[in-house]
């Protein structure tokens, strides 16, 4: 059953503890509504995709928290808005927010603020399986993240005001006019009466008075059971601290406490109850104590504890078995139980929040199907289905072919929508009845900024669009059964955006009504409420009523003066939104809203409606929360005022009159209202506080007293629905039986609203315009400029027929017949013979790059010719090249397996006898860059160039970019060649590094060069058991360098600044020592210099050749070291003919490998760069398996160390003698 909350959000500053209340009458979910948030209600948002608390706002100075749908009466995505608050993180990350019917929350808070208060009704409809985000509007102040405040006064603001009627004499707060009654009818004449009493009763939870949050559950369907939790959540910890567990037998009179049963040390932070049967309940302790479920299968009485291995942040109940839940983890980990939450699984890992849904029956192959959404890495998702208890890589479905975009999957009814981003331009795909995905057509030109799927119900979407040029305000755009293409329904729809990014859009469907709806629309910087009863194709403005309050005529002259409301709806029936209709009462609508050119937030009154929207009448100059009673055969008004109050408003005839009430004999702080679930909502509860240091104060209403007998078939007339006199709406005339307003009379939870209805012949009026045409300022609808008619031919067949657009489309759900039908419909008409146009060709991915050795899949479309007949030829660019007859034998995509990295220009050519076209792709084949290496001297002479060279292993990655950083330079040198030539102006010790990109790959080498004017040097080897021990890496280079070193310097005395060594790359295992000059003995003095580095080095060639040189590796290793008697050629020659540096350059290179040089040096080629156009057009198409990895590796490896082992045995064979100077830190 469903129920009604009304909220009072309009209390005085002093006063400090909130109630906020969450009421568990659970519905079965139909599907999310929105991609991005949406909440139950009227009031459609969009999410982001992405997952924030849910709140709904006023305009009068209150903001709001929802909680879901709760007793909403279509409860069909209130677990959406529930399960976004989780993964914002905020106080109240609640479990219950995938919960597809939840609890509503009361919530009290010792703050003060100013707050104003919000008229309108409890805010239900059709709609309410919307999801809605946060919402902020003018005026409205922020309050903490995951409360809600409203606000009473304290004892020492109310004064000596506790024993009057706050509407009888009490001037409201912010100086707003309002209605003074002295006389308990309103609108009525007589003398006073003695004051009318409705039958209630009053309990106090008695020892909860710190208790600043409850959580309600209601179980209506003809049961008495009441259960709260009260709790309180300590926002400095972010947890709750103490919680209290009540429940009621006898509809709310009075409560028991439960706090023996559940365990008297057990804090309690939510509570849950299955959807399918309202006596299972689920209690979830608060995981900063211990993570545990208590199950009851009573309706409350008793609980069993079962302990949990993870927090729940979000549930998700099936909408048929009573049993299945899914759970989402802190970890990101799916969790699913067929047992009522007494075991769970793991589904799958890395799911995105709240981005999982159950299968819809009649769609989906099982109903143990889930869909959800994959976190693959930052920016890529996939579409997974899994089934419920065998989610293996085997079971698992990927319905769409490649990455998705995150938080973007969204499954609504019949359709599955999600979003992939191209070139910073998001692409969005629908599916619909589980079929292919199709890319969603709008118009050419409206290159959405942000698009959020609002409805999908009758059968067709309806989407909101920021289009290019728009900031505030959204498109609303219809589509045909398809999902696919799109209209413009209404142009500069308001919005607001929430403190957490979410939007909302002022749209709201008017229930029991089809096809009708309001929404705001900004024209001229004034926002204007229009109305349409054809779902969207007609658009007017309201008439303002005839008359106010106190009869006097209103001169408001359309289209200059209309009726705007604010169409704010609340999420949780306990609250009261800005507006309200029910399916059980049609053509009723309560709005708050004003009178004039705009929308305004000021000089609010309430007003109703009892022809759906026609006419309208006020019924208060200030703000009153109105709720539904007996199926809307009566209306329950209560004052929002900051002052304590002991009656309340009632009216019989659709607000015509009211009559007011007492409903406690002590004025009470009002902090909520809680009704009985279902439409019949003849028992009320009041939360309250006789003031702000008191028990909570429970007060049930019982108004089955007030009514004398049940209806009879005397109590009813006929209504005839219209739209300003025109009977005809939607196709159909429809009758529907209303209560007589002089009734006062029960309908009952048997009564059901009765229609009839008649055919209409066809009019212009029951057609939209279709996909690609216009609406012109005579109605008439004429092809856009972008559009061409002919393309809606395209997937067409030689000898098939096709349906050839007029330019009009029938309304979805509009059932006129005949009339002029056949002038408006489609045609239908032969497929034309056309030569192919608009071929497409793109990787599975979406990418140009592919792996060597994987399979690359292409996708070719067509977009005009006969596909049947269109033979398509893809030529890989490698040599090889397939022919497919036609395009549909190559729907799943064409794979193949490059061999060789390189770019390469793939081609497909449709053909067929009237002509053909082609498309071009340039596909780059990369490999995984794993390992460079930077060749360059150890020194270097001041301003002699120097050759610097990257080498890569492997030495073919494909496209590759190097970026040099020299020296002191505050830029980079870019170049697409591993090599570069610099000089070196100054002595010292010069950095330099180079960095490689290759794909999605930054690998970088870094050496230091030590620039002098002179430096002998000489190369050594050691005796043949060094390279026994040589693992060849540059660590142990750099120290067996460093010992050598020593071993020098004790032999011989040379200074330790003058010496350095180096050890070389590769096996057999050589070095060099570099003699540098002393700047103190020599500074200026070139000969002097010379002279004295020859003496040092004839010393240590001295030392060499006798044997002096030994070092101890490890214990019983003994290593000598000789002179290379035979060198190369001198590396550094300081002679004005020759480049001593680049002489050293060539050993250098030589060492870490000749071979990748000459290609570097000489040849100058991109490495990677090969661009094949080869055509075979005999040839089949190839499929083969990745090539094995190691094959390379160990052949590169044996190929390097080969050639090293011939250089070094050349170099051994040469006498060498160097000049110059060098300086060696590291070799890597």
């Amino acid at each position: 059953m469903e129920s009604e909350v009304i909220f009072r959000p309009k209390w005085h500053s002093a006063f400090r503890l909130f109630i906020f209340m969450m009421f568990c009458s659970f519905r079965v979910a139909k599907a999310e509504i929105t991609c991005r948030s949406c909440q139950p209600g009227n009031k459609w948002r969009s999410q982001e995709l992405l997952l924030k608390f849910d709140t709904s706002e006023y305009p009068t100075g209150l903001k709001r928290e929802v909680y879901g749908d709760g007793a909403v009466r279509s409860a069909a995505a209130g677990a959406e808005s529930r399960r976004l608050r989780c993964a914002a993180g905020s106080a109240e990350c609640a479990p219950d927010i995938r919960v597809e019917s939840a609890e509503q929350k009361l919530q009290r808070s010792a703050e003060k603020q100013d707050a104003g208060g919000s008229g309108g009704g409890g805010g239900e409809s059709k709609f309410a399986k919307t999801k809605v985000s946060n919402v902020q509007t003018s005026g409205e102040q922020k309050t903490r993240a995951g409360t809600t405040r409203c606000r009473r006064s304290s004892d020492e603001d109310h004064g000596d005001v506790q024993s009057r009627e706050p509407g009888e004499d009490a001037r409201p707060a912010g100086g707003r006019r309002r209605v003074t009654r002295s006389d308990s009818r309103w609108r009525g004449a007589g003398p006073r009466q003695e004051e009318q009493k409705l039958n209630s009763s009053t309990f106090a939870l008695t020892g909860d008075s710190s208790h600043n949050q409850a959580m309600v559950h209601w179980s209506g369907h003809n049961s008495s059971v009441i259960l709260m939790l009260t709790k309180l959540f300590d926002f400095n910890l972010n947890s709750v601290t103490e919680s209290s567990l009540w429940r009621s037998t006898d509809y709310g009179a009075t409560y028991q406490k439960l706090n023996d049963k559940v365990g008297s040390k057990t804090i309690l932070s939510y509570l849950y109850v299955s959807p399918n049967n309202k006596r299972k309940i689920m209690l979830l302790t608060d995981p900063e104590v211990e993570s545990s479920l208590l199950i009851s299968s009573d309706e409350g009485a008793t609980y069993q504890k079962y302990r949990l291995s993870f927090y729940i942040l979000s549930l998700l109940f099936h909408p048929e078995q009573e049993d299945w839940i899914l759970a989402y983890s802190h970890d990101q980990k799916l969790y699913s139980s067929v047992e009522f939450g007494r075991r769970w699984q793991v589904v799958h890992e890395r799911v995105a929040p709240n981005r999982f849904y159950w299968s819809k029956m009649g769609l989906d192959k099982e109903p143990g199907l889930i869909h959800l959404e994959a976190s693959v890495s930052e920016g890529q998702a996939l579409y997974v289905t899994c089934k419920l208890q065998n989610c293996t890589d085997a079971n698992k479905g990927k319905p769409f072919p490649g990455y998705i975009d995150p938080n973007s999957l969204v499954v609504q009814d019949e359709y599955v929508f999600v979003q992939v981003s191209t070139a910073g331009r998001p692409i969005y795909y629908v599916s619909a009845k589980r079929d292919v995905f199709t890319p969603m057509k709008l118009p050419k030109y409206t290159l959405p900024k942000d698009l959020h799927v609002i409805s999908t119900d009758e059968n067709r979407v309806v989407a909101a669009v920021q289009e290019w040029n728009q900031n505030e305000t959204y498109n609303l755009y219809v589509s045909d059964t398809s999902g696919v293409y799109y209209t413009l329904a209404l142009e500069n729809v308001v919005s607001s955006m929430g403190h957490e990014g979410n939007v909302m859009v002022d749209l709201y469907e008017v229930a029991g009504i089809k096809g009708m709806f309001l929404a705001n629309k900004k024209t001229d910087n004034q926002v204007k409420t229009h109305i349409t009863y054809n779902r969207g194709r007609d658009w007017s403005l309201l008439q303002a009523p005839s008359k106010d309050l106190k009869g006097n005529s209103i001169h408001c002259v359309l289209p200059y003066c209309s009726l705007h409301l604010h169409l704010h709806v609340s999420a949780n029936p306990y609250t009261s939104g800005n507006i309200a209709s029910r399916d059980t009462a049609p053509g009723i609508i309560v709005a708050s809203g004003s009178i004039g050119s705009e929308l305004t937030s000021s000089n609010v009154s309430v007003f109703v409606a009892s022809d759906a929207g026609n006419t309208w009448r006020q019924i208060f100059n200030e703000e009153y929360a109105l709720l539904y009673l007996d199926q809307g055969g009566a209306l329950v008004a209560i004052r929002h005022t900051p002052l304590p109050i002991r009656h309340l408003w009632l009216s019989f005839d659709e607000g015509r009159q009211w009559n007011k009430y007492s409903f406690t004999n002590t004025p009470l702080f009002v902090d909520g209202v809680l009704g009985e679930p279902g439409e019949e909502t003849l028992i009320m509860t009041i939360f309250g506080h006789v003031s702000h240091r008191s028990e909570w104060q429970l007060v049930k209403i019982d108004f089955r007293s007030i009514f004398n007998r049940r209806c009879t078939e005397a109590d009813y007339q006929t209504w005839h629905l219209h739209n300003q006199g025109e009977p005809c709406l939607m196709g159909v005339k429809r009758i529907y039986r209303k209560l007589k307003p002089t009734s006062r009379c029960v309908m009952g939870k048997t009564y059901s609203v009765s229609m009839t209805s008649g055919p209409c012949d066809c009019t212009e009026a029951d057609f939209e315009c279709d996909y690609g045409y216009e609406r012109r300022t005579n109605g008439k609808c004429t092809p856009a400029f972008w559009f061409h008619p002919s393309t809606m031919s395209r997937s067409c067949t030689t000898g098939m027929t096709f349906l050839n657009s007029t330019g009009y489309r029938k309304v979805v759900s509009n059932n006129c017949t005949a009339g002029v039908s056949v002038q408006y419909k489609a045609k239908r008409e032969q497929c034309p013979i056309q030569a192919p146009k608009g071929l497409h060709l793109v990787t599975k991915e979406g990418t140009l790059t592919a792996t060597l050795g994987t399979n690359i899949t292409f996708l070719v479309f067509l977009e005009e010719g006969d596909g049947a007949r269109t033979s398509i030829t893809l030529d890989f660019g490698d040599g090889h090249a397939l022919t497919y007859s036609n395009v549909s034998s190559i729907e799943d995509g064409i794979k193949h397996i490059y061999k060789a990295v390189g770019i390469y220009r793939v081609t497909a050519t449709g053909e067929n006898s009237l002509g053909s076209e082609s498309a071009t792709l340039y596909l780059h084949v990369t490999c995984q860059l794993e390992y460079i290496h930077l060749s360059a001297p150890f020194v270097a002479v001041r301003n002699k160039e120097v050759n610097l060279t990257a080498v890569l292993w492997p030495s073919q990655v494909g496209t590759v970019t190097y970026i040099w950083w020299i020296g002191n330079s505050t830029e980079p040198v870019i170049t697409l060649e591993g090599s570069v030539a610099c000089t070196f102006p100054r002595e010292g010790v010069s950095t330099v590094t180079v960095q490689v990109s290759a794909g999605n790959t930054i690998l970088q080498d870094r050496k230091h060069i030590a620039v002098h004017e002179y430096f002998r040097s000489h190369l050594l080897a050691f005796s043949s058991n060094l390279d026994d021990h040589n693992p060849d890496v540059a660590e142990w280079r750099l120290d067996v360098s460093r010992v050598i070193k020593n071993a020098l310097i004790q032999a011989t005395g040379v200074g330790e600044d003058q010496l350095l060594v180096t050890l070389l790359p590769g096996l057999p295992t050589a070095a060099e020592f570099f003699l540098l000059p002393d700047k103190l003995l020599t500074e200026g003095k070139a000969e002097k210099s010379s002279a004295r580095l020859d003496q040092l080095s004839e010393v240590l060639l001295s030392a060499l050749n006798q044997n002096l040189v030994q070092f101890t590796l490890r214990p019983g290793v003994q290593v000598t070291v000789y002179a290379a008697h035979l060198s190369a050629a001198p590396l550094v020659d300081t002679s004005e003919n020759h480049s001593g540096s680049a002489m050293l350059m060539l050993l250098s290179v030589a060492v870490v490998g000749l071979a990748v040089f000459v290609i570097y040096k000489f040849k100058r080629k991109i490495p990677g760069l090969n661009v094949y156009a080869q055509m075979q057009n005999e040839k089949e198409q190839e499929m083969m398996s990745p090539a094995d990895p190691t094959e390379g590796t160990a052949s590169s490896q044996r190929e390097l160390v080969h050639s090293l082992e011939d250089l070094d045995s050349e170099l051994n064979s040469r006498p060498r003698e160097m000049k110059g100077s060098g300086h060696v830190v590291n070799d890597n």
